[in-house]
């Protein structure tokens, strides 16, 4: 979704001194103040403001969090759930995931980006404003910046679905799986593990 202001206009965007106006959509995105309750990401060039989620789509990621934990303990892995921004390798375009399992290492762009070529899984829950973007584009997007394995949990298919991408070549997953929630998904090398998908059926 991209964002509108409900407030009155103020003075429009003006030049400072020995400071240009943002000529791409990264350097609008950089020259964005924090924004407290809205996630901000490019797609496809376009600069996309939107709400973050409602507690049920934050209560499907935190899930996530809670299976993957044995394993990135045992691992070394770091777990993220909607408090980082991945700069995609080559692009720099950022995204901010809703599920992120790194190495403790993972390379950075700036302060707040992690590299997306570093990064072992990244997941998206599809929500209502999303459905285009998290099923059509994010895994071409994520692929292509080198992301092993790319998780996409679904509450808005009938049935409502898991899918795991995987094996990124050439700017796209070579294997792509699907379960209705409730039934267990393999989640393929460098994770190795099952998913029961069923922990999602109480959330949504």
């Amino acid at each position: 979704m991209v964002a509108t202001s409900r407030k009155p206009h103020g003075p429009g965007l003006a030049p400072i001194p020995d400071r240009p106006l943002p000529g791409t959509p990264r350097e609008l995105f950089d020259s964005l103040p924090p924004l407290p309750g809205l996630r901000a990401e490019i797609i496809d060039g376009r600069l996309i403001v939107s709400p973050v989620g409602t507690p049920e789509h934050a209560r499907a990621a935190m899930r996530l969090f809670r299976a993957f934990i044995p394993i990135m303990d045992e691992r070394g892995w770091e777990g993220f759930s909607g408090n980082v921004d991945v700069c995609i390798d080559g692009s720099r375009d950022p995204l901010e995931p809703d599920f992120v399992i790194a190495p403790f290492d993972c390379p950075r762009w700036g302060e707040r980006e992690l590299f997306s070529s570093g990064l072992v899984l990244v997941a998206e829950v599809v929500s209502k404003g999303s459905t285009e973007d998290d099923r059509g584009k994010k895994p071409e997007i994520y692929a292509r910046g080198g992301v092993p394995v790319f998780l996409l949990v679904d509450p808005l298919t009938r049935p409502a679905s898991v899918t795991v991408h995987s094996d990124p070549k050439e700017g796209r997953y070579q294997v792509t799986s699907t379960v209705p929630f409730g039934r267990e998904i393999l989640i393929p090398h460098p994770i190795g593990c099952t998913l029961d998908t069923s922990v999602f059926e109480e959330v949504v």
